[in-house]
């Protein structure tokens, strides 16, 4: 994967070129941000970059060895490092990252690097409950493999995607070898949630943030889309998440928006009605969702109340809303204003987080729905 694959991120994209062309390479770098804005190809294109035997234009070549065998995610000094778990698992039975290199390869392949956790999750086929992990098995099987010499280039890379779902074991043991580096032995740690990491590893290494796709460059991707003012919105709505943006264009995320829009209508009526106890079997269904339905609702609730509180500030021409939407909104804008939209949107979060951290959804979302009915409530 070459740097040129990666959408948008220019100014990113030279600056980790350049450091490693001015001999810049921290052994323990951190990756920090979303999954759609592309962390992960970020971090195997900068690998393939150090490890190009013909580097021109600020680029891998993409045609020496290592630039193959790294497209192919099979180069002997690139490690890889996924949470992963499987059902029926035995007890005492060890569950390796390397067993699911197939699978990997897989995703990659058709996505680009550009998926979620959740996405990698369903494609281990972990069901509803069922998390991913990376443990200290793994931990010792990085130390493992570390302990050889290279096999072809001169650095050995371990890239550790989603590293906050290490264990606290596995945690302590990473930490040591970035206290202790091998010479040539490059971490290339990628997250979404850096605050839960610890702190002594955070400290260790040096912070990537990847913020957010340009909207020009999401645009560029709506290959499919002809109308230049849909292709416009679609950027906008997708926040800088190409993830977002193909499913936006794809059709995808039509039954995902339009479930996630029934749901944040009926939690305002019923908190505008003062039902608690319809409110309660609004949580209890909620809590059905898979984690990644229930993600998908509470951004979607914080886009919509983005929304009502610029139509209510009057800022309705520069707002993005159409059919339904647009006419739920407009009804609903009165009662969303600067004595509440904060609290709501403190409170969106505050699920997100707990979501996030596999909070027990149907506690997460009854204190969501009754916090939310107070402050609606009171506006009538």
């Amino acid at each position: 994967m070459r740097f040129a694959d990666i959408i948008g991120q220019h100014n990113l994209k030279r600056k980790l070129a350049e450091n490693i062309d001015r001999g810049r390479i921290s052994h323990a770098q951190l990756f920090v941000g979303e999954a759609g804005a592309g962390s992960l190809p970020l971090a195997i294109a900068y690998a393939q970059y150090l490890n190009c035997q013909n580097r021109h234009d600020v680029d891998a070549c993409g045609e020496c060895p290592s630039c193959r065998q790294i497209a192919e995610l099979a180069h002997p000094d690139l490690h890889f490092v996924f949470p992963v778990n499987k059902q029926g698992k035995k007890s005492g039975e060890v569950v390796l990252s390397q067993d699911f290199m197939p699978l990997w390869r897989e995703i990659i392949a058709e996505t680009g690097g550009y998926f979620t956790r959740e996405q990698w999750f369903e494609r281990l086929d972990l069901g509803k409950t069922l998390q991913g992990i990376i443990s200290a098995k793994e931990a010792d099987e990085i130390i493992r493999r570390l302990s050889f010499k290279s096999f072809e280039s001169e650095y050995k890379i371990v890239i550790i995607w989603q590293a906050e779902t290490m264990n606290d074991e596995a945690a302590n043991k990473i930490l040591k070898i970035l206290e202790e580096p091998w010479d040539k032995t490059l971490f290339l740690l990628i997250t979404e949630r850096a605050d839960r990491l610890l702190k002594t590893i955070t400290s260790r290494t040096q912070e990537v943030a990847v913020g957010k796709i340009e909207p020009a460059a999401l645009e560029a991707v709506a290959t499919t889309v002809a109308d230049p003012v849909q292709r416009q919105n679609m950027a906008r709505l997708a926040s800088g998440n190409l993830i977002e943006m193909r499913r936006l264009t794809t059709g995808e995320e039509d039954a995902s928006r339009k479930e996630s829009f029934d749901l944040f209508c009926r939690l305002m009526r019923l908190s505008y009605n003062d039902k608690h106890l319809e409110l309660i079997e609004w949580a209890d269904e909620v809590a059905t969702l898979t984690r990644e339905q229930q993600r998908s609702l509470l951004n979607h609730s914080a886009r919509l109340l983005r929304e009502s509180y610029m139509l209510h500030a009057g800022l309705g021409k520069i707002s993005y809303l159409w059919g339904e939407e647009a006419a739920f909104c407009t009804k609903f804008a009165p009662f969303i204003g600067n004595q509440n939209v904060e609290f709501i949107m403190e409170e969106i979060e505050r699920a997100l987080r707990q979501i996030n951290q596999n909070g027990n959804a149907r506690i997460v979302f009854t204190h969501f729905a009754l916090a939310v009915s107070k402050t609606i409530n009171r506006l009538k």
